[in-house]
């Protein structure tokens, strides 16, 4: 039984990859606007701004731990 997953295992994470490798590879949809754009209005259409958010709160928190804990190890 356990030497039958041995090969099962690897061969269907192997089939997974290929199955999904087709849709990772793919192009962004949408058509060519004016000047090669992908028909976003405004042209900047990355929502960057909650994730920066998060990462730069995180960062701090993180910071403000650490300088925490250095401050009650000294004290």
């Amino acid at each position: 039984m356990k030497s039958a997953l041995n090969g099962l295992v690897p061969s269907l994470i192997l089939l997974g990859f290929l199955l999904i490798g087709g849709d990772l590879l793919a192009g962004p949809p949408g058509g060519g606007g004016p000047g090669g754009q992908g028909g976003c209005i405004p042209p900047p259409c990355v929502p960057i701004d909650g994730g920066i958010s998060v990462l730069i709160a995180a960062g701090v928190a993180l910071g403000g731990k650490k300088i925490s804990d250095q401050l009650k190890s000294k004290g």
